[in-house]
């Protein structure tokens, strides 16, 4: 009989230290809501170009294109012009981004540093989304008695999310619809669909995998 006593004072002691090691988080884990989710992060490249009067020279030109290539300027990119010549050396700028397949946008963010008289400081802003701490496995599955959800749970999903979204900032504020619908163009698929020949319609074809002499 002592030894029942024994191991029932036992078995309540690891169970409770295991539910404690399960979830760094209790109340976060008990909704269906996934706790990894992607976190969008945005980082400021800035260039100070020599633009006399606010015009580009082409030797800075030039050097303006090799930046926007080794930081392999694409979509989802803002590029800004800052600066008292910023007005003048907007057209210079944007011909160059021009050739990226890229616009310039209006207003610049705020960077460290003065730009000084006769230059204009070129300004990317890119925005990068990941899920930090993914996987994570910091959780056991079981003894799993409060029902909560696993610390891995929505890794997968908002992983890949995150890294297939085209631009990371749609995930902060998305974006507004034109407000225009057309009909006729949203149901050109199924219309095609259903307008076309089954494939089976003239039977079986006769094929032969014989090689022909």
């Amino acid at each position: 009989m002592r030894r029942h006593f024994v191991l029932l004072a036992i078995i309540p002691a690891l169970s409770g230290c295991l539910a404690t090691a399960q979830d760094k988080n209790p109340s976060a884990l008990r909704g269906v809501e996934p706790v990894n989710v992607p976190v969008v992060s945005r980082a400021d490249y800035a260039l100070d170009l020599t633009a006399p009067g606010g015009s580009l020279p082409s030797s800075e030109a030039g050097r303006l294109d090799g930046w926007f290539r080794s930081l392999q300027l694409g979509y989802g990119d803002n590029i800004y012009v800052d600066g008292p010549d910023a007005n003048g050396a907007r057209s210079d700028v944007a011909r160059v981004a021009g050739r990226f397949g890229m616009l310039v946008s209006n207003g610049a963010p705020v960077t460290a540093g003065d730009i000084a008289p006769g230059t204009v400081r070129v300004v990317v802003s890119r925005t990068t989304a990941s899920v930090p701490g993914c996987p994570n496995w910091s959780g056991r599955s079981q003894p799993n008695l409060e029902n909560k959800s696993m610390s891995n749970f929505g890794c997968s999903v908002n992983a890949n999310l995150a890294a297939m979204v085209a631009n990371p900032e749609d995930l902060v504020q998305g974006r507004e619809g034109s407000g225009i619908g057309d009909t006729l163009t949203a149901t050109k698929a199924v219309e095609s669909y259903r307008r076309a020949t089954p494939t089976g319609d003239q039977g079986l074809k006769d094929i032969n995998t014989k090689k022909e002499k």
